[in-house]
């Protein structure tokens, strides 16, 4: 499985963006879905993520100002990401937690390959 992500860019502070992602393989059963971002000289952080039941959870910095959403019937999950900050500038990856079975279920993280975001005072 592969994770296709798109619609980074350039924006000013105050502006919006939207980043979509979307999975190869639309048959694959995925636990949770989301992003997470890292920006110059930072460790990585979570932006968002849902799980297939619909629990979102969202990192402390975005709360109010980004929204999560996510279609299961197509394995595609996006971020609508408001009011942005000079601060948001990242490279934005989505992730997803492919549910396998080979005897047992287990779990296997997938990334894509990051989309920037930068954001101008």
């Amino acid at each position: 499985v592969q994770l296709q992500a798109s619609g980074g860019g350039s924006v000013q502070a105050g502006g919006s963006l939207r980043l979509s992602c979307a999975a190869s393989d639309r048959l694959v059963r995925i636990g949770r879905m989301g992003w997470y971002r890292q920006g110059p000289g930072k460790e990585r952080e979570l932006v968002a993520d849902t799980t297939a039941e619909g629990s979102v959870n969202y990192g402390d910095s975005v709360k109010g100002r980004f929204t999560i959403s996510r279609d299961t019937a197509v394995n595609t999950v996006a971020v609508q990401m408001n009011n942005l900050k000079p601060e948001d500038t990242a490279v934005y990856l989505c992730y997803a937690g492919t549910q396998l079975y080979a005897g047992h279920w287990y779990t296997r993280d997938v990334w894509g390959q990051g989309t920037l975001v930068t954001v101008s005072s």
